[in-house]
């Protein structure tokens, strides 16, 4: 099985690497054999390469590692493709975050202004990736982790349907937590969880039968040991009858949120930019040091991690098992494995509706529980959301093909619409300041 990442010079790659040599340990039948890296920045993917090679050592079966700029050769012959590109780097990051917080409304890479910001510049070239895709590889599934996944892959099934699949670990972080704060095996509840990427609910967590959820909401003890029932407290937790994703918070706690944020030394991209440009040119100059220095820098990058949200929510450190890193590459690989062999997983994944969501149409992709398998991916009904809930996604999800259509079209009243209506700016005079400062359209 052949793997190409575009965006093989991302930081987290390694991460992904990682899940591939898991397989190669264990003889998994079909594993991947190759892994193709594709990116603009020579010299990062050179960097990243280096450090998959040093992983590699002494594991019998590891997957071949090529670096092809070429991304049409990239893309041939691939049997799966992840599309991890970060268009306009992480200094595209810090501007979309500075800009929106001198306007006095939050700047977050996927929610309210920022995102609408990053996906405005990424969604072009999506659709140029989509592209390519459908001619030099056709029967290749796309798996999507570039932000903000939900419209990034709304986007790109408009040219390879359902062939591109969104991923985010979020959900799967928050169902782990959950499930341990319980009392439960993780890999052994069952759970409903419905959404779109970054706007989702937990509504339903069943071990064996037995239904957990009302016990942990009640539980504040319980609530206070896990990262999400820190964040919103278990009265708030109690009057939703649900745990929200954890970028709900933005929401839900707007006021205090951007003042965290405002409040801070530096924003999280400007946390990011610094440190990561600091690894990549140190592990340039110095190869033999890039895995302990790539170490210590995702370390630090785990520990940072919604910061501002935690700070608001009275400051507190992340658990231990949150700082491992991952979650993404084993979700992208538990996808791989269950298309490729149809092990029929259930995941949960960005996906067309197809009558998932009662009340949003079925192109509309959402995230939720899904079941995976060799004849592709389909979303599980579930519990219908209630009216808070889906109002709430009903105006995220104009808000996000308001976004697409004026990146497609380069229309200035799209983009007004796309950033005017988000919930978290609160005036179009703002909006449209927004939008000349950080993204102009004729």
């Amino acid at each position: 099985m052949r793997l190409t990442i575009l965006g093989g010079g991302g930081f987290r790659v390694p991460l992904v690497y990682r899940a591939l040599l898991t397989d190669a340990r264990r003889g998994t039948p079909g594993r991947c054999t190759e892994l193709v890296l594709h990116d603009t920045d020579r010299r990062r993917v050179e960097v990243v390469a280096g450090i998959l090679a040093r992983e590699a050592r002494d594991v019998p079966g590891a997957p071949a590692v090529r670096v092809e700029p070429d991304p049409d050769e990239a893309l041939r012959g691939a049997d799966f493709v992840f599309s991890a590109i970060r268009v306009g780097g992480t200094a595209g990051r810090v501007r979309d975050e500075r800009v929106p917080l001198e306007e006095g409304v939050l700047g977050q890479e996927t929610v309210g202004a920022g995102g609408v910001l990053y996906a405005l510049r990424t969604v072009p070239v999506a659709l140029d990736v989509a592209e390519r895709v459908r001619a030099v590889a056709p029967d290749a599934w796309v798996i999507n982790f570039t932000n903000p996944a939900g419209i990034v892959t709304e986007a790109m099934g408009r040219v390879l349907g359902d062939r591109v699949i969104g991923i985010c670990d979020s959900p799967v972080g928050l169902v782990r937590r959950a499930a341990r704060a319980a009392g439960a095996d993780p890999d052994a509840v069952r759970y409903d969880y419905t959404g779109l990427n970054h706007l989702g609910w937990l509504r339903s967590l069943r071990h064996e039968g037995r239904e957990l959820l009302p016990g942990l909401l009640a539980d504040d003890a319980a609530l206070a040991s896990f990262e999400e029932g820190r964040l919103f407290g278990g009265e708030w937790l109690r009057a939703l009858g649900a745990l929200p994703n954890e970028y709900l918070h933005y929401y839900y706690f707007r006021r205090e949120t951007l003042a965290a944020v405002r409040d801070a030394a530096e924003t999280r991209g400007a946390f990011l930019h610094r440190r990561q440009s600091d690894f990549f040119a140190t592990a340039a100059e110095e190869p033999e040091r890039a895995p302990e220095l790539w170490e210590q820098t995702r370390r630090e990058r785990e520990e940072t991690y919604l910061a501002e949200s935690r700070e608001a929510s009275g400051g507190w450190q992340r658990d231990g098992c949150d700082l491992d890193g991952g979650g993404y590459d084993r979700v992208a690989l538990a996808l791989m494995h269950a298309v490729a062999h149809d092990t029929r997983a259930e995941l949960i994944l960005d996906v067309p509706n197809r009558g998932a969501v009662p009340g949003l149409d079925g192109e509309a992709v959402v995230e939720t529980v899904c079941t995976a398998g060799a004849d592709g991916v389909r979303p599980l009904p579930g519990t219908p959301p209630g009216p808070a809930e889906l109002g709430l996604m009903l105006q995220v999800k104009a808000v996000e093909r308001a976004t697409v259509e004026a990146a497609v079209s380069g229309s200035r009243r799209a983009a007004l619409r796309a950033l005017g209506l988000h919930p978290l700016v609160d005036s179009p005079a703002v909006a449209a300041r927004i939008l000349d400062r950080a993204a102009p359209f004729g």
